[in-house]
């Protein structure tokens, strides 16, 4: 490709997508269903208490391949979106590689990442519903600045329940959602029955993702009038539909550039930036049209769910309140170490993303945040964004792929998503910096006391998620 490529290309407004993308349309299987916990598939009216009306409906639809973005949402895309397609020119010179490296740069909006393009959608269709509340778990910051920002533009309420160990490290982050009116627990907390439960044990004090999402379902149900509802900002199908915005935008920049990716590279949490980063990607590789382009999911050595953890059933937070869904698991009950990387510390993966990798379609590495920071601050000196702690971890991924062009001299193409900026993650670029930063990487004994809170499933699996006999 012409080395004269823009550093960044803007595609024009008109050109934001119109439509989500569903990829589970087009999955060769359509994925195992959501459960209640004596094996039932989930319903409609099951999850109607928990999720507005149209995400519910969202969320269980395998068969719709494009759903139109409401001109609400699309008003406010305009506001950030589309978000700039990089091409990492420094990076390469100094890789001495013959890679072409790019990166979706999502971080261009208050809550400095991806999250905002699901909180629209999600307070809008609250707003739609007529609710009053919108309730949340954050794990870094970002999610509960992007739903608080969407809130306060649609008038909902917005409670936002903070893991703790973020909560301390991050005073900034929760600083800009009480700027936007919401309100920010840390979490375990002693405000509701599930979190006075963990916040007993000493162990379990810097909290989770999943007892920060047993938290927000809880106060989410007990809003008067029955007008609050719960929202998620990754795992779930509706937010990696959501996120497709992300994969499209990608896949038409890149179209315009006349290139297209060989490797395809996002960071894993939850798994939501990834599955819309890579949607219409991995489209073409299922539908034959490029088989061989490679996905790679990074995630912490901290919470390896896709690395070292079980394909199975298991609830989706720690207090067991959420039904039961299929995916890559280290067991609802796992307490993760308190890393920099707080938006990776969920106890499983996204159905979809999930899915993909069972298949043999998605490759997972897990890699430690000494590494992910050198990567991150080698980045950011060369091409002047400090990246998030989470968007390290594609940056750390990228490079090496680089340096493997750079020894076998193939001129491939890298897409990584950079999904959102780490200006107020400045706690652990000094704990890098001071040389004071550790790998924490579970024992298998950590993992097995993880494991033994998966559930037995009747009729689908037993305890831990062992198969049936």
């Amino acid at each position: 490709m012409a080395a004269d490529n823009p550093y960044r290309l803007y595609l024009p407004e008109d050109r934001i997508p119109t439509q989500w993308y569903n990829l589970r349309a087009d999955m060769h299987e359509r994925l195992d269903p959501m459960r209640l916990p004596d094996g039932k598939a989930v319903t409609f009216d099951d999850i109607r208490p928990v999720f507005a009306d149209e995400l519910c409906r969202q969320e269980l639809d395998d068969t719709t391949t494009y759903f139109d973005i409401p001109e609400g949402v699309r008003e406010m895309y305009r506001v950030y979106r589309p978000s700039p397609l990089c091409r990492a020119y420094n990076l390469e010179r100094a890789l001495d590689t013959p890679a072409r490296i790019y990166f979706k740069f999502e971080g261009n909006n208050t809550s400095g990442s991806h999250k905002l393009n699901s909180a629209l959608a999600q307070a809008y269709y609250a707003c739609e519903q007529g609710l009053s509340t919108i309730t949340t778990e954050t794990g870094a910051g970002q999610w509960g600045t992007a739903l608080s920002e969407a809130a306060a533009h649609f008038g909902l309420d917005c409670d936002v329940f903070m893991v703790r160990a973020s909560f301390e490290q991050k005073p900034f982050r929760r600083s800009v959602m009480q700027t936007f009116g919401a309100n920010v627990t840390p979490s375990p907390s002693e405000t509701t029955e599930v979190g006075r439960r963990m916040y007993a044990d000493e162990a379990n004090r810097s909290g989770s993702l999943g007892t920060a999402i047993s938290e927000a379902v809880e106060r989410a149900l007990h809003v008067p009038e029955n007008r609050g509802r719960y929202q998620l900002g990754s795992v779930l199908n509706q937010v990696v539909l959501h996120q497709s915005v992300i994969g499209l935008e990608s896949y038409d920049a890149l179209a315009e550039l006349g290139d297209y990716p060989d490797v395809v590279i996002g960071c894993a949490g939850g798994g939501s930036n990834l599955g819309g980063l890579i949607a219409p990607f991995m489209r073409d590789k299922i539908q034959g049209t490029h088989p061989n382009t490679r996905f790679v999911a990074v995630e912490p050595v901290s919470c390896p769910s896709l690395t070292r953890g079980r394909y199975a059933y298991d609830f989706a937070d720690t207090g067991q309140t959420c039904p039961l869904v299929k995916m890559y698991t280290l067991g609802n009950g796992f307490i993760p170490s308190p890393d920099h990387a707080g938006g990776l510390r969920y106890h499983g993966m996204s159905p979809i993303v999930s899915r993909l990798r069972h298949d043999g379609l998605l490759d997972a590495v897990a890699v430690r945040q000494t590494d992910v920071f050198a990567a991150a601050t080698q980045f950011a000196t060369l091409e002047t964004i400090l990246p998030a702690p989470e968007s390290g971890h594609a940056i750390r991924v990228a490079i090496d792929e680089a340096l493997r062009c750079k020894k076998t001299g193939k001129e491939e193409v890298i897409l990584f998503g950079l999904t959102g900026t780490g200006y107020f993650d400045m706690t652990a670029y000094e704990s890098y910096n001071n040389k004071t930063m550790v790998d924490s990487v579970p024992t298998d004994e950590d993992l097995e006391r993880g494991f033994a809170t998966i559930p037995a499933v009747p009729g689908i699996q037993g305890a831990g998620g062992a198969p049936l006999a």
